[in-house]
C-alpha cells in the first residue's frame, strides 16, 4: 500500500471540524453499544480496514462480546441483537448505502416509533460521522496502530 499523506497534519483545521461531530456525539444520548455498532458496521461496509480495527477495539473494551462482533455482518440473520439494534443496523446499512434506496420509509417509519425524533437524529448523525471518517481513511490509507 502506498503511503499517502495524513490529513490531519495537512489540514489540522479540518480534523477539528470532524470532532466537533465526534463530541457532539460524545454528549448525546446514544448508548456506546448503539455507537460502536453504527461504527463497525458503517465501517465494515465501507471496507475500512483502520476504522474495524479502531472500532471492534474500543467494543470489546466497552463490554460488547466477540460473537456479536463476529456475527454483525450477518445480524439480520441471528438473534444476538435486540429489536432496536436491528433497526439501528438497518438504518447503517440504508444510510451508508445511500446509492441503492437511501432510507427507505419502511425503516424510517419503525426509527422514529422506537426512538423518536431526537435519538432518531443522534442515529443519522453517528452514521454520517462514521462514513466521513471511513471516506478520510480509505482516501488517505490511514494506518492502523499495532
Amino acid at each position: 500500500m502506498d503511503k499517502r499523506i495524513q490529513i490531519e497534519t495537512t489540514e489540522p483545521t479540518a480534523y477539528k471540524g470532524m470532532f466537533a461531530l465526534e463530541n457532539y456525539l460524545e454528549e448525546s444520548k446514544l448508548s456506546s453499544t448503539h455507537k460502536e455498532l453504527i461504527k463497525i458496521r458503517a465501517s465494515q461496509l465501507n471496507k475500512c480496514p483502520f476504522c474495524i480495527d479502531m472500532h471492534t477495539k474500543v467494543a470489546l473494551k466497552n463490554g460488547e462480546t466477540k460473537q456479536r462482533i463476529f456475527l454483525l455482518n450477518a445480524w439480520q440473520d441471528t438473534i444476538l441483537f435486540t429489536e432496536e439494534e436491528k433497526i439501528i443496523l438497518q438504518m447503517t446499512e440504508e444510510v451508508t448505502m445511500i446509492h441503492h434506496k437511501g432510507l427507505t420509509s419502511k425503516t424510517y417509519e419503525k426509527a422514529i416509533k422506537t426512538f423518536g425524533d431526537t435519538y432518531f437524529s443522534q442515529i443519522i448523525m453517528a452514521i454520517v460521522t462514521i462514513n466521513s471518517w471511513n471516506r478520510i481513511a480509505i482516501s488517505t490509507h490511514k494506518p492502523i496502530d499495532n
